[in-house]
């Protein structure tokens, strides 16, 4: 689980936030999208205003839900696009499993475009997304309330999102034992391209 002390820090924006709600926060961010190695979403919400404004990530990951809640129908139904192959795991809130981890690494080698639905909640898949991506890419987020986060992927932006993920995973030792962290942290290294 993400420690209570650490959700501040979780909660800082690791990209540049565009203020605002749904198409009009797209319209605003695309000026700066650029063409990036590889488009990742992470969010019903954003997922879905990305779609409807015709911008299609490589990647896109949703949970059916939007603020703890479940997602209305029409976004429920707006993120299932046609040209993407479908994976499903297993993710509880405030955690980051190997199955989501596996996720993402094998959506990024892929040439597809990739949905991957989280049975539970993805409120921490941009850690791992933002660790993994090549440099070049862009991570989306919804914030909420506020608008969505764009994060360009850099080597500076990986170390800091490390640093993190080693605070996460030390409030994550009384769930796991030390081999399977060790297992997350190699797979997160693993994973990621140079």
């Amino acid at each position: 689980m993400l420690p209570d002390t650490l959700r501040p820090r979780f909660r800082k924006i690791f990209g540049c936030l565009y203020r605002g709600k749904g198409n009009d926060t797209i319209e605003k961010l695309s000026v700066d999208l650029g063409s990036p190695t590889k488009l990742i979403s992470v969010g019903d919400v954003t997922t879905f205003h990305l779609l409807n404004h015709g911008i299609i990530p490589d990647i896109l990951v949703v949970d059916d839900r939007t603020k703890r809640g479940p997602a209305s129908d029409r976004v429920v139904v707006g993120t299932k696009h046609k040209g993407f192959t479908e994976i499903s795991v297993d993710n509880p809130a405030g955690v980051i499993t190997e199955d989501l981890i596996d996720a993402v690494g094998n959506a990024l080698g892929s040439d597809e475009h990739v949905r991957i639905f989280v049975r539970g909640e993805e409120d921490l898949a941009a850690v791992p997304a933002i660790l993994m991506a090549p440099e070049g890419s862009v991570v989306l987020y919804g914030q909420p309330d506020e608008g969505v986060v764009l994060v360009k992927i850099t080597s500076d932006k990986k170390e800091q999102m490390k640093n993190l993920l080693t605070e996460i995973l030390k409030g994550q030792e009384h769930k796991f034992d030390k081999e399977q962290i060790e297992t997350i942290r190699r797979k997160l290294d693993g994973y990621q391209y140079h």
